[in-house]
């Protein structure tokens, strides 16, 4: 592993870090569900990273559906939310 891949992971895990810190103490439901979120789309560019290292394409394919699954979550959650508001 390089000095570039090692501290791209470093980024990737401290900013999961950082959005799950949001997640548990954000101070409202839609902070909380933009961290969800965000932590959706590390996670999706993790897997992306994970194919490029160990090269095979399978992780593109999991992450392209995990990516997918994780949009239409959100979306979900998000129209709950608006309808509890109106």
């Amino acid at each position: 592993m390089s000095i570039l891949q090692l501290i791209s992971v470093i980024l990737i895990a401290a900013s999961v870090l950082i959005c799950l810190i949001r997640l548990f103490l954000g101070t409202t439901t839609h902070d909380r569900l933009v961290a969800a979120d965000t932590i959706g789309v590390i996670t999706t560019a993790g897997l992306v990273w994970l194919a490029s290292y160990f090269a095979n394409e399978i992780y593109l394919d999991i992450s392209l559906i995990y990516g997918a699954l994780s949009f239409i979550g959100v979306v979900v959650i998000a129209r709950v939310l608006e309808g509890k508001q109106g």
